[in-house]
């Protein structure tokens, strides 16, 4: 299933798939076979990062077996066998030329580092894959999050703005796992970005189209069965990526392969499947009990910036410096239905200062500037603006009417966005209010949706910005609703 809008793009790009293989190859691998040719008949990625292989015959299986017989071009990164089962990649040798694979040991699975060279752009992209231990429960989740560590402790060292993924197999249950936590700190150059915002437990029928495990409800072959309901199978980005430029993540392209959103606890080729047919579903159910996830890439693009772009967050904020915290930013054409053009996700600095690189706008043409935060009422800007000679700069903080609708909040003379929209659907009102108290309640710690001041902590503090935010009615004022109205 997209889970973006889909947009055209002028620029070439390139496919990168993770795809856990379940235990390959097994006694069933004659029989499997023809199902992964048939998904990668329609697939056809460029580079193939999997889990769960066995050996170097598995690997050697699958590239002559699968991928070779969909295309000759198809050729295996070097093979690392560690303790338990194994990441392993593949890929097109007429656009990658592998470089090296670098296991990162823990006390479990390796997580493997895989680099490339684009052959065209000579832009070089790492890869990282994982397996992170399986299983719920305090403990489980405790040695996910100390695999995490080493795998932070080698992003770290990274430049930053390297161009990063890590890709896998997470076992991640929801959005407060520590391990999850580690992987997005931004504390260090070496923290990636999830492209979606999901509050919470994962494996609940509201988050059905992001789910990946597992393919079927009954058993065979080995492998997790009732039905489609854990979002495992991810893949994060660095945020150089996500600045654009060199390599660049194209919106609309991230494919949780097979998933309509209507298979929640059903096997995935119950018909009908509204996203990939009976086929491929069948091929996908009988192949792995999870699903691959796919995205698409541009290498040495085009692009033009949005630099600096300022912009503070009630809450955040505390009249003087800003909490820093990551945001999305999109470009919208400026005329109903004011469709997504390009969006990128970029850390803000303590300043309220960020910037972003898009791929698929142009000089000269108008677009709405489109804020959106965790916990905070999407903002767009007053009019629309156009790019000249690929740079364009705007500020919400200078003036209540930088926004739409004046749509903003003065705070010790600095105009901001409101904050406590937690539930992200435009209205600061006692839904929101009710999550908040809850939480904090609970007393719960964390980067979280609730913590609308960004200490890490669901207190009265949030609650009270959030009340008073619900007291006052405020809701999000943009062209597309003032357009329906």
């Amino acid at each position: 299933m997209f889970l973006f809008l889909n947009t055209s793009f002028s620029q070439d790009h390139n496919i990168i798939m993770t795809y856990n293989l379940l235990n390959y190859p097994g006694n069933d691998t004659i029989n499997r076979n023809p199902q992964f040719r048939t998904i990668f008949s329609n697939i056809q990625p460029d580079i193939l990062v999997v889990q769960e292989i066995n050996s170097q015959n598995g690997v050697d299986g699958f590239l002559h077996n699968v991928l070779k017989a969909v295309s000759s071009e198809f050729e295996a990164g070097l093979f690392i066998n560690g303790p338990d089962t194994d990441n392993a990649v593949f890929y097109k040798s007429t656009i990658f030329t592998f470089i090296s694979n670098i296991p990162i040991r823990t006390n479990l699975r390796d997580i493997n580092e895989f680099r490339f060279v684009h052959n065209s752009t000579a832009d070089t992209l790492i890869i990282y894959s994982l397996h992170l231990k399986a299983g719920t429960g305090s403990t489980n989740e405790a040695l996910r999050a100390a695999e995490v560590d080493s795998l932070r402790k080698r992003t770290n060292a990274l430049s930053p703005n390297t161009d990063f993924l890590l890709v896998g197999d997470f076992n991640i249950y929801n959005s407060n796992e520590s391990a999850y936590q580690k992987l997005l700190d931004q504390n260090g150059s070496g923290y990636l970005l999830d492209l979606f915002t999901i509050p919470g437990t994962w494996n609940q029928q509201q988050y059905s189209s992001y789910h990946t495990q597992s393919t079927r409800t009954r058993s065979f072959g080995g492998g997790s069965t009732g039905g489609l309901d854990d979002r495992f199978d991810i893949i994060l980005m660095s945020q150089g990526v996500m600045n654009g430029g060199g390599i660049a993540f194209i919106p609309g392209t991230y494919t949780i392969y097979g998933n309509d959103g209507n298979h929640y606890n059903d096997s995935i080729n119950k018909p009908p499947n509204a996203a990939v047919g009976q086929l491929i579903a069948d091929a996908l159910h009988y192949a792995s009990d999870h699903l691959p996830v796919i995205a698409e890439f541009s290498f040495n693009s085009s692009y033009v910036e949005l630099n600096p772009l300022i912009v503070l967050f009630e809450g955040l904020f505390d009249g003087t410096t800003m909490r820093p915290d990551s945001i999305i930013i999109e470009l919208r054409e400026d005329s109903y239905p004011y469709t997504l053009i390009d969006q990128v996700k970029t850390l803000i600095d303590s300043n309220g200062i960020c910037s972003g690189k898009f791929l698929s706008a142009k000089n000269d043409i108008p677009y709405y500037i489109v804020i959106k935060h965790r916990n905070a009422l999407e903002t767009w800007s007053s009019t629309a603006h156009s790019f000249v000679n690929n740079q364009l700069s705007y500020d919400f903080t200078f003036s209540a009417n930088m926004a739409y609708g004046n749509n903003l909040k003065l705070v010790n003379n600095k105009w901001c966005v409101y904050a406590g929209d937690v539930n992200r659907d435009g209205f600061i009102n006692i839904d929101d209010l009710s999550f908040v108290f809850t939480e904090s309640v609970k007393g719960t710690i964390n980067y979280l949706m609730t913590d609308v001041n960004g200490d890490f902590f669901t207190e009265i503090e949030d609650v009270s910005i959030v009340f008073i935010n619900n007291l006052i009615g405020i809701e999000s004022k943009t062209p597309i609703r003032n357009f329906i109205q």
